[in-house]
């Protein structure tokens, strides 16, 4: 990504619920960019610049977001579970559907882009399969990041003690080196 002046600087490993909020920004970002492609090359051969943004988004998914996964569901969501601290509990089962439900979609979206890349083009059945795996795509991740940040993030920042703070951010730098 690039650098926006007067943009706020990431979170660091200090912070790891502001970096969970970052991924969900960074998220919402390649989303926007799957989302307007799709709409706008309806029917055409995508443009060279329409290919660059739609690779980066895909591999920002395909490795961001599944690290972003795997700090929700191995560091966060154990520590909230074990203090009984998210009411009601079935929170973060909704939520971890929600990683499994964004990874398929996920996995159909990269397979249709990259057949729309070699081939030039897309059946209309295909660019259909693609216009509402999109707009679920987008969908699931609007719900999911509104109920992560006016709900799980602000209990797990009352919840959480210094040390699990801590604890989370070291696990996030190992998951990233």
């Amino acid at each position: 990504m690039g650098i926006q002046i007067g943009a706020k600087p990431d979170s660091g490993f200090d912070d790891p619920l502001g970096m969970l909020r970052d991924c969900h920004r960074r998220i919402e970002r390649f989303l926007q960019v799957l989302c307007i492609v799709e709409e706008r090359a309806c029917g055409r051969t995508l443009t060279d610049e329409e290919s660059a943004a739609v690779t980066a988004a895909l591999h920002y998914f395909r490795e961001g977001g599944l690290r972003h996964n795997a700090d929700e569901e191995e560091s966060l969501f154990p520590r909230l579970r074990a203090m009984e601290a998210i009411e009601p509990a079935d929170d973060l089962v909704h939520l971890e559907e929600d990683h499994r439900r964004t990874g398929l979609l996920h996995g159909q979206i990269e397979a249709l882009y990259k057949k729309w890349m070699a081939a030039g083009a897309l059946s209309s059945g295909e660019q259909q399969d693609l216009r509402s795996a999109t707009r679920e795509l987008e969908g699931t991740y609007a719900g999911h990041i509104k109920l992560e940040e006016s709900t799980v993030f602000p209990h797990a920042a009352r919840a959480l003690d210094k040390s699990a703070i801590a604890a989370m951010g070291m696990e996030f730098k190992t998951r990233r080196s």
